[in-house]
């Protein structure tokens, strides 16, 4: 009797085990062929979007398609690269510590890759905006001798022998056959919904559950809002404009602006960057020369460098005490977004 209540043991026991084996553990992510709730939608309070999907209607299988060749290494000459690798997920789509971007065969770029989110807002793209679509706006890398170096014709040769993508373009858009029409259209859907809009300040501005914020936040929201806000108004903190700030050309001496317009006058303007997502997008500035928030502003208090194109915002500096500083700072970390970076949807889908 005792021979049997053993053995009964040992196999409820065995069974718990096997169930416990098989429960999904919900710390892994799951990646779905087709994500499901794809909409988008202008946060409350935000201006109209540039790019609404009037044309390219959002659905859930043209995203997950966006999302699949985002992240195909096959869209680089060598199979190495793809959008992804310069553009992170946990670095709010940028490219993590890495100063400046890595293409194929390790080539380097001469600027760093910028975080990617609320471009619906942008009329242009890139550093120097030199593209001024976002359907249009993948060819700059892809096509980049130090990025992806490769040709759209040989992109569609490589996908279009995929049984998978076939089916996925005819679920996207009624058709297996893949065009760099459609293409682009499929990873304008994935770059468009990443909408950043869940920070602690914006539920702050939306009362949203009893949020407050501190003293000091507080306190730096009055600092921005005197000394940061011409250039990075609120709710998208950037004017979308191209200002040289003051820095000094590096070895490189990128030329910004004027590299897409000739003109002398924009000599050193760069794109305005968003100031959100700040914590997870370092580092800083168009050639990522700075590692540290503090580096940058002692560059904007300290290190102004003189040249005839140099913004006039800039002249003298951005002047701040240590408590301004110390409170600016808390106040920019309101801006950061961690539901964004965690969003699933977003992330690499499964082999």
């Amino acid at each position: 009797m005792k021979g049997k209540l053993k053995e009964l043991l040992l196999l409820c026991i065995s069974l718990l085990l096997f169930v416990a084996a098989c429960k999904k553990d919900v710390e892994i992510p799951e990646y779905p062929g087709v994500p499901g709730d794809i909409t988008f939608s202008v946060p409350q309070g935000w201006p109209a979007p540039y790019y609404s999907f009037k044309n390219n209607q959002l659905t859930n299988s043209g995203f997950a398609l966006g999302r699949k060749l985002f992240y195909d290494v096959r869209l680089s000459r060598d199979n190495s690269t793809s959008c992804g690798t310069c553009h992170q997920p946990f670095a709010a789509f940028a490219n993590a510590d890495h100063a400046l971007s890595h293409g194929v065969d390790s080539k380097l770029g001469v600027r760093n890759s910028p975080g990617l989110f609320n471009l619906n807002w942008n009329t242009s793209f890139m550093w120097d905006g030199g593209v001024n679509h976002i359907e249009v706006q993948p060819l700059a890398p892809i096509t980049n001798p130090v990025e992806m170096d490769e040709t759209m014709n040989n992109v569609l040769a490589k996908i279009g022998s995929d049984a998978d993508y076939k089916r996925m373009y005819q679920e996207a858009f009624g058709s297996a056959e893949i065009t760099t029409e459609k293409t682009f259209k499929a990873i304008a859907q994935f770059m468009g919904a990443m909408v950043s809009s869940n920070s602690k300040y914006d539920k702050y501005m939306r009362k949203e559950g009893g949020v407050t914020l501190s003293s000091s936040e507080l306190a730096g929201l009055a600092v921005f809002e005197n000394k940061c806000a011409t250039c990075h108004p609120a709710p998208l903190f950037t004017d979308h404009s191209f200002r040289n700030a003051g820095v000094k050309p590096s070895s490189l001496n990128d030329s910004g602006r004027a590299h897409i317009t000739f003109n002398p006058a924009d000599l050193y303007k760069f794109r305005v960057p968003s100031l959100r997502n700040l914590s997870y997008t370092q580092p800083y500035l168009h050639d990522g020369r700075y590692a540290t928030l503090d580096q940058v502003l002692d560059q904007m208090e300290k290190e102004i460098h003189e040249s005839p194109s140099l913004d006039p915002a800039m002249k003298g500096g951005i002047k701040l005490s240590d408590q301004e500083r110390t409170d600016l700072k808390a106040f920019l970390k309101t801006l950061d977004d961690e539901t964004f970076i965690k969003d699933k949807r977003f992330f690499e889908p499964a082999p």
